[in-house]
């Protein structure tokens, strides 16, 4: 099995209307992924309320209308660690249009 080390980017700066699912990551086929990190960064004007939603067996919220002041971000994880498995998917929602950059730092096995 070999493991890597990536980061997903999804640049939410431009042509995202507000409260649009931004899709961040899919886990590919034949590969279990784990998310060691997944930053939130507000590059708007005016606070906005970010959401983290993890699509498995069902959609659920892992976070959910997150405060994030203008210039600022929020780090998810805080040492914790999200297993994901093929075909799974993980997205951000903002309240704002064009407002939210997220990273994700996973590591991908296969």
């Amino acid at each position: 099995m070999a493991n890597t080390f990536k980061n997903k980017v999804y640049n939410g700066t431009s042509s995202t209307s507000a409260s649009a699912e931004m899709l961040v990551y899919t886990v590919p086929s034949a590969t279990t992924t784990v998310v060691i990190g997944l930053t939130l960064a507000n590059t708007s004007s005016a606070q906005i309320n970010a959401s983290i939603k993890l699509n498995s067996t069902e959609t659920v919220f892992l976070a959910k209308d997150i405060p994030i002041p203008v210039g600022s971000s929020f780090e998810f994880m805080a040492g914790n660690k999200i297993i994901m498995e093929t075909g799974h998917t993980l997205s951000v929602i903002s309240s704002g249009a064009n407002s939210l950059d997220t990273v994700a730092s996973i590591m991908e096995i296969t």
